[in-house]
């Protein structure tokens, strides 16, 4: 067979493939009638209000000289670990601002770090391709400089994200631009399983974003360039247990619903979407309009304790509070007082729920906190 005949068969294959795509969405379409925020509206529901003071920038943690690119928030709730572009781990005390860790990297183009459930360890990874773990106990060396206490080594692109498996900190999970994620043993530093790569269920193109459910640690959610998120089970590495499309752009940030029965993801294209892992069904599409032609992208995203609310930070250096069961804007943090200067890259929510950390490419970092008379929701 010829290059020419191949090269037309190709073209064939493709375009066969591309109408059953369109086909399955239009027959996606067909068979939701309704989505979460129009069942709201038909029952009543009213959104939540916030006043002026209900959530406000009550800490400005500073101590970067590079873009924020990470944060991660401890289970006990009053520390956190970043990561930034000047190449170093900052973990910090939320409550008194001060940096009790300042960790170099040994390579600076970081891109993510957790914190493990004991606290006792952070974990990044990035451009090197590897993860790295810091025991936050250990002496620092001769230099002033923490040593890594186990490297991750075995993907074939850049570390996107990382978590630790809850309740362990022996196990993580870390997603690449090779394609793949993976689950590690960090007693031994060895892969215990791969999820993609030469599978076909895997993702077609760079992983960026992994989200383990805090329910079931079994199952996790990754979030791709090839604008799907693909739900997994740890115990079966073969095979993704469910893809879901919606989105047109990269997937940016995929997150667990606090009962993990669902999870929203946030892509390039400037929406949201939240995915029943049950059904497969998309559920609501959180999307704000605007006049330009130029949309900002979603960078990251956390439900609050209940799940009423969503908080997303965007490119354009907006932080939008949704309320997720009336898919509306309840606040903009990106228009408030002592808001951000640049992009929001990263913000996660504190383990009991009190308070929003959200980290910039303006190199600062700031906590939000609930106040006036708004409990947590």
């Amino acid at each position: 067979m010829s290059v020419a005949e191949l090269k037309e068969r190709h073209m064939v294959a493709t375009q066969t493939v591309n109408d059953l795509r369109e086909k399955l969405k239009q027959k996606r379409l067909q068979l939701l009638d309704t989505d979460v925020a129009g069942y709201a509206r038909s029952q009543g529901k009213t959104p939540v209000t916030f006043g002026p003071t209900d959530l406000v920038c009550c800490r400005i943690l500073q101590g970067h000289t590079g873009k924020v690119y990470s944060l991660d928030w401890t289970p006990e709730k009053n520390r956190i670990v970043s990561a930034s572009q000047d190449g170093r781990l900052i973990v910090w005390n939320a409550l008194t601002s001060q940096k009790t860790h300042a960790i170099k990297l040994p390579c600076a183009w970081v891109m993510t770090c957790a914190f493990s459930p004991s606290g006792q360890s952070v974990a990044c990874g990035g451009l090197d391709s590897a993860c790295s773990i810091f025991n936050l106990n250990s002496p620092i060396d001769k230099d002033g400089n923490h040593p890594v206490s186990r490297m991750l080594s075995g993907h074939k692109g850049y570390v996107s994200s990382c978590q630790y498996v809850p309740d362990e900190d022996t196990h993580l999970i870390t997603s690449s631009g090779d394609q793949t994620c993976v689950l590690w043993d960090i007693t031994t530093g060895l892969r215990t399983s791969v999820f993609g790569g030469e599978f076909q269920s895997g993702h077609t193109a760079d992983v960026l974003s992994v989200s383990i459910s805090s329910s079931n640690p079994r199952l996790f959610v990754s979030g791709s360039c090839d604008t799907t998120a693909r739900l997994w089970d740890t115990r079966v590495a073969s095979r993704a247990q469910r893809t879901f499309h919606g989105h047109e752009g990269d997937v940016n940030t995929v997150k667990f619903f606090p009962d993990g029965n669902r999870f929203g993801t946030g892509s390039d294209d400037g929406t949201c979407r939240l995915f029943d892992i049950r059904t497969g069904h998309q559920l609501q599409v959180y999307y704000q309009p605007h006049g330009d032609s130029d949309i900002p992208h979603v960078t990251s995203m956390a439900f609050s304790i209940s799940g009423r609310l969503l908080f997303v930070g965007y490119s354009n250096a907006d932080c939008y509070v949704w309320d997720t069961l009336l898919a509306k804007v309840v606040l903009n943090l990106g228009a408030v007082q002592n808001s951000h200067e640049g992009r929001i890259s990263c913000l996660g929510l504190s383990a009991d729920g009190s308070a929003l950390c959200t980290g910039s490419w303006d190199t600062n970092l700031k906590i939000w906190a609930f106040g006036g008379h708004r409990s947590v929701i």
